[in-house]
């Protein structure tokens, strides 16, 4: 019994020594740096939100929007997702989305609105790709229908 409490206090302090040294391993940065960092990911926000308010297909669900406070958290999920060190500080996605019904083809029309933003700021396809693949999962976390 004594050797099995050992082995286990053993693993915990190898495991909080593992903590330890990941929590000291800086944040791949690399995909915010390459989208431009803050003020270009406020642009392609900004054009991104433009895009979505002039799209017939989905403008509709932003009628009862804060339009700002969207941006400003697209702007930190865009940026903590890519490495830059930002926060995001919204409600998780199924909240956020519950309730709109939103379709497949709803996401669709959003993804297709972000990658005209990014082209528009100059962002190259590798470069996007790379964060509509960090966004992809949340598909699930917003369609309902």
């Amino acid at each position: 019994m004594r050797q099995q409490i050992t082995r286990v206090a053993a693993a915990l302090a190898l495991a909080g020594t593992l903590g330890a040294a990941q929590a000291q391993t800086p944040p791949d940065d690399s995909l915010y740096r390459a989208l431009g960092g803050l003020p270009v990911l406020q642009k392609v926000v900004d054009d991104f939100m433009a895009n979505m308010l002039a799209d017939r297909r989905i403008k509709h669900t932003f009628a009862e929007s804060n339009i700002e406070r969207v941006k400003q958290k697209l702007v930190e999920q865009f940026c903590q997702l890519s490495g830059g060190g930002c926060i995001y500080t919204g409600d998780p996605m199924r909240e956020v989305h519950q309730g709109l019904k939103l379709s497949n083809a709803d996401f669709n029309a959003l993804v297709e609105d972000l990658q005209l933003a990014m082209d528009a700021n100059g962002i190259p396809s590798h470069t996007q790709n790379r964060l509509l693949a960090l966004l992809a999962p949340m598909q699930r976390e917003t369609v309902s229908r």
